[in-house]
């Protein structure tokens, strides 16, 4: 009887089920903890969800378009180190725009990977991952990178400012957000996205030139990570040439958590604000509540099967399988 109650509402809990379980996780924080739905706390998730959630606005696109980019959380130990090496070399007004050349370029090389010559890219990204995180041990000799004057440079507004009372953080992921929105349900680029990964062939024989669309969305997303390093390398004055390990798969995570398609052609930038925001605060609630930072891994997890699974229940219109 249960299952059969299961299979008739697979519909609505496949659209509401995500927004439902996080309506729950707040009511149960909210009674854990009496500190997580204070004015502070709020702000400092909003805050530390920034970096996720610029690096989450490039991966949405990418996903729409059809493809998957897991080289960012490389790519973002890449443009940190850069940038904050660079910084007492040269300068943070020549540094920012040297660092994010290099960041497009290797978002060009996946872009011309996948889009030109139309490899795999979960293969090529995965493996990019790698390359890339052998690249910043190269660069950096396997060592640290520090800011030497952290008081005295302009470089700390975009991790630590603010602008009438609002974090910094907050105001470029917002404004990003709004860009974003605006270029892909209004100009003809994002309506091409969606063509392109709704149907490949289709919008080929339609005049879509498919592998510039493609090579363009890894160009933004390589655009994204060089922003969110800006405020990593600005927030700390220094980075760890690994420090961008594991944000690939909270990146995914919120950007599928959003409702974004894995199969391509669906899917929205306020959305996926949206599921950055609810990965922030769920992750939140758990330290609140005195779990330890790994259970957060587990969580995340967690969430990529049940939104992978409801994102295929969506598609097919039931929550399991005929054969189930």
């Amino acid at each position: 009887m249960l299952l059969n109650r299961l299979k008739a509402g697979g519909p609505a809990i496949a659209k509401q089920g995500i927004l439902v379980a996080f309506i729950l996780f707040m009511i149960v924080f909210s009674l854990m903890s009496d500190r997580f739905m204070t004015g502070d706390n709020i702000m400092s998730v909003f805050r530390q969800s920034a970096i996720i959630g610029v690096m989450a606005l490039g991966v949405t696109i990418v996903v729409i378009g059809g493809n998957l980019d897991l080289s960012v959380g490389s790519m973002l130990s890449f443009a940190t180190v850069l940038v904050v090496d660079l910084h007492d070399k040269i300068g943070p007004e020549l540094a920012i725009p040297v660092m994010v050349l290099a960041t497009l370029c290797l978002g060009a090389i996946n872009g011309f990977l996948i889009g030109i010559l139309r490899l795999n890219s979960l293969i090529v990204t995965l493996g990019m991952l790698s390359a890339i995180q052998g690249l910043v041990l190269i660069y950096s000799g396997g060592q640290n990178v520090d800011i030497a004057d952290q008081r005295g440079t302009w470089f700390a507004f975009f991790g630590r400012g603010s602008v009438f009372g609002i974090a910094a953080p907050i105001l470029i992921f917002a404004l990003l957000a709004i860009v974003f929105h605006v270029i892909m349900k209004t100009m003809p680029f994002g309506r091409k996205v969606y063509a392109v990964g709704g149907n490949p062939t289709a919008s080929v024989f339609s005049g879509i030139p498919r592998s510039r669309v493609v090579f363009m969305t890894y160009l933004i997303s390589a655009l994204c990570v060089s922003v969110a390093a800006i405020i990593l390398g600005s927030r700390v004055m220094g980075s760890q040439n690994n420090v961008g390990q594991g944000y690939e798969l909270q990146v995914l995570a919120a950007v599928i958590l959003g409702g974004t398609s894995l199969l391509g052609g669906a899917g929205s930038i306020l959305k996926t604000v949206l599921g950055v925001l609810m990965l922030a605060f769920i992750q939140n609630g758990l330290i609140l509540m005195g779990q330890p930072y790994y259970t957060q891994w587990l969580v995340t997890w967690a969430v990529i099967i049940v939104a992978v699974w409801l994102d295929v229940a969506a598609k097919r219109g039931r929550l399991f399988s005929p054969i189930a």
